[in-house]
């Protein structure tokens, strides 16, 4: 399971020109589910997102989580990010997984975040095509991957 956070200071994800979601202060994550992904990969990173300290504390120092400040995440779901393109010219997404499990893993890695942690969860809308809006705050993007490719 790969992830990339974002913090943002605001997001917003529109579907067909309509608001379908929006947060203020948070995480934007992009969430890529892989083929052989499993609960114990949604647990991994639903902590390990959870306990990021990429916020400042009163010091100005990136000391503080995401529910440290009370703020919200927005996932959208992206497949891409298993694109493989060491080859040719157009990405593989061989790795990535069928559309019915990642479905699956994706709602319980929100649903995680919200019962486990308290989060305030939005989301995008699985497999349909999404104009995603943000401002990056910092600009702070980090990279996770379940299996720690990376």
């Amino acid at each position: 399971m790969r992830a990339v956070v974002q913090r943002v200071s605001q997001c917003a994800v529109k579907v067909e020109g309509r608001e379908h979601s929006r947060i203020g202060s948070g995480f934007l994550i992009f969430l890529g589910i892989g083929r052989d992904d499993t609960d114990q990969d949604v647990r991994y990173l639903v902590d390990k997102i959870v306990q990021l300290r990429v916020f400042e504390d009163d010091a100005g120092k990136m000391n503080l989580s995401i529910k440290d400040v009370v703020g919200e995440l927005m996932v959208v779901s992206q497949f891409t990010l298993y694109g493989d393109c060491r080859k040719g010219r157009r990405p593989s997404f061989s790795k990535a997984a069928p559309p019915e499990e990642a479905k699956a893993l994706y709602e319980l890695f929100c649903t995680t975040c919200q019962e486990k942690h308290g989060l305030r969860v939005k989301t995008g809308v699985f497999q349909a095509h999404m104009e995603v809006e943000l401002v990056n705050d910092g600009p702070v993007t980090l990279l996770l991957d379940s299996k720690k490719v990376f």
